[in-house]
């Protein structure tokens, strides 16, 4: 049974855990964590879902991502989330998400990092992932068009690409 931590919207824990599944009180939020990893050519790393996972079933997806559990740190749950669903083994100690979005239940935080990776070498978790490869913004793009990747909003996607190599919302 996995447990996660319970924060305020002041993102302070509160105290508190909650099973997953459970549904959690308004006003009480959890972490998750998305990693995307872009390789020289500017591609990202993208994996296809199991068919048997529940939620977005089939679909393609960014890199990794999953739910901080009790005890982690978002850099923590990024480093075991990368390292379960693909077996790269990564250091997050030093590094701050790009981004973070609100959602109704907790927060997004996203990774992004450069990272060169030998899809062969990859040990990919039977339970989550059915397959990876590297993919354009583009090729992102025509793929939620056509049903085959998760619906993200196009400019989310958008700005994972522009701006992976710097933080903040302003070119400098």
């Amino acid at each position: 049974m996995e447990k996660w931590d319970i924060y305020d919207q002041h993102r302070q824990k509160i105290g508190k855990q909650a099973t997953r599944g459970e549904e959690l009180a308004k006003g009480e939020f959890h972490v998750v964590i998305h990693v995307c990893i872009f390789n020289s050519k500017g591609e990202m790393l993208i994996q296809q879902r199991q068919p048997f996972k529940q939620g977005w079933s089939n679909l393609w997806d960014i890199t990794c991502g999953g739910s901080a559990i009790a005890g982690d740190t978002s850099q923590q749950a990024a480093a075991r989330e990368l390292f379960e669903e693909l077996g790269i083994q990564y250091d997050f100690e030093n590094i701050r998400p790009q981004l973070t979005i609100n959602f109704e239940r907790g927060f997004d935080d996203y990774y992004l990092i450069e990272h060169e990776v030998d899809l062969s070498a990859l040990i990919l978790q039977p339970e989550e992932v059915q397959a990876v490869k590297w993919a354009s913004q583009e090729e992102i793009f025509t793929m939620m068009e056509d049903g085959t990747f998760i619906p993200y909003y196009k400019s989310i996607i958008g700005f994972l690409f522009e701006g992976r190599h710097h933080y903040g919302s302003i070119r400098l």
